[in-house]
């Protein structure tokens, strides 16, 4: 028989899941919703093809980077859902302002403003541990993190669709509207949190961070356009290699590191090291596909579908992956060995997209296989990294890790794009060559994962 208690229960864990829910959505469906775009909003804003890249992701990319895991130690010190909160208005501040953007320079800044919303996934895991207890942690970590993916191919159909027959400023509107009933619910649904650890904030190692990850990304993101053995490129590259080594001395002396050494290992390491690899496969196919889609002919070579058929291709999968976060195959249900099964399983959909041949149900079919792994390994992430890390540092550690993904993400998209842009006409065997090394990268990051190891778990979720 069912207690009120049980019942008050119930309500509480449906109501936080409702708030969070609502907060990965805003992030995933504005992450991709531009992507379709792109070419509307070259043509609106008058702007070249690197000028609409550098708004639909690369200034969100790079922003995000350099202030996720300030943000995540922040929370630390002030309170998971005082700092979640912030980083939604200032993200309902960027839409607001992209959606009236008169030129492409005020776009870019906007989408710097909205480089924030990448800290509410971490914060998210985060308060899904803190505010739920028991069996309810396991299932609120699994929606919260396959909704990430689930949205964001919900966000590629809608933003085809919405370019296509409307303006791409509407794009802004959906999205400011989702974040503010995300801020409603978080308001009224999830309790507050003390501040819990007072130390005080590593603003050198912030700085050495912000600078590594920003000019590595910035190297990634302009190689093709600057060549890859330029000044500009190599500069980057040995300035990223320079601060990342001046960030392990300063973090190595000062008494409460942004980057805590001692937990890059065990379980958290395998947690971010899988965060790297997984990005990098997702990544590569979220551009190959869609270019494959949309290239001209019928099978092998090209789909000749238009922007909205292609997103519309990867949506079946992209779904799949919220409850493939449910699903434990049998025997297997400790979270490092989840994640190098949906690696493996992510590896094994991206082979079989070496030898398929045919149209667009194909891939489609394919891509669920691929998404079924998404969807295991994103579940199994946050999982590993509530087990492994200390409390009083879940916002931290969860953001190096979404970080670690995202960096992953850069080098993917990037590493995609090469292998398109190496042939005069990309036919079957760059797409071919694209989908091995997506392969590869997730198979790599099994080995990785498993040899890792892992501590002795702290708390089971």
């Amino acid at each position: 028989m069912r207690t009120p208690f049980a019942s008050r229960g119930e309500v509480m864990e449906r109501r936080v899941l409702a708030a969070i829910s609502a907060v990965v959505l805003s992030y995933g469906l504005l992450q991709t919703m531009l992507v379709p775009a792109a070419n509307h909003v070259q043509a609106d804003l008058h702007t070249s093809s690197q000028g609409a890249t550098w708004a639909v992701l690369s200034a969100m990319l790079l922003s995000s980077a350099a202030v996720t895991p300030v943000l995540g130690r922040l929370a630390d010190r002030f309170g998971q859902r005082t700092i979640l909160l912030a980083c939604l208005w200032i993200y309902l501040a960027g839409a607001l302002v992209a959606a009236v953007a008169p030129s492409i320079e005020v776009l870019i800044a906007a989408r710097v403003l909205q480089g924030v919303g990448l800290t509410l996934v971490p914060l998210s895991f985060a308060l899904v541990k803190s505010s739920l207890t028991g069996p309810a942690v396991g299932r609120g970590l699994a929606l919260a993190a396959t909704l990430v993916t689930g949205s964001a191919g919900a966000g590629l159909l809608a933003g085809g669709l919405i370019a296509d027959h409307f303006s791409w400023r509407w794009l802004f509107v959906i999205g400011a509207a989702v974040i503010v009933v995300a801020l409603v619910l978080t308001s009224r649904d999830l309790p507050a949190d003390e501040a819990r650890d007072a130390s005080p904030i590593d603003w050198s190692g912030a700085a050495l961070l912000a600078v590594a990850l920003t000019t590595l990304l910035l190297a990634v993101t302009q190689g093709r356009a600057w060549g890859w053995t330029s000044w500009q490129v190599l500069g980057l590259v040995g300035l990223a290699l320079l601060s990342a080594a001046l960030l392990v001395v300063v973090e190595e002396r000062v008494a409460a590191p942004l980057i805590d050494l001692n937990l890059m290992r065990g379980g958290l390491l395998a947690a971010h090291l899988g965060a790297l690899m997984l990005g990098v496969n997702q990544f590569m196919l979220y551009t190959l596909l869609p270019h494959l889609a949309q290239a001209p002919g019928s099978g092998a070579s090209g789909l000749g579908l238009s922007a909205t058929a292609a997103a519309a291709l990867l949506v079946p999968g992209a779904l799949l992956t919220i409850p493939a976060g449910r699903w434990r195959p049998a025997r297997v249900d400790e979270p490092r060995s989840l994640l190098a099964v949906g690696l493996a399983v992510s590896s094994v959909g991206a082979g079989v997209l070496l030898v398929a041949r045919g149209g667009p149900l194909v891939v489609t079919a394919v891509y669920v296989l691929v998404s079924l792994g998404y969807g295991i390994a994103m579940a199994a992430l946050p999982r590993l990294v509530a087990r492994e890390c200390p409390p009083l540092r879940l916002g931290s550690v969860n953001a190096v890790n979404t970080v670690a993904r995202t960096v992953g993400g850069a080098f993917g998209s990037q590493l995609a794009a090469l292998v398109l842009s190496g042939q005069s006409r990309p036919g079957r065997s760059a797409y071919d060559l694209g989908f091995a090394v997506a392969a590869a990268a997730a198979v790599i990051g099994v080995p990785l994962v498993l040899a890792a190891g892992v501590r002795q778990s702290r708390v089971a979720v």
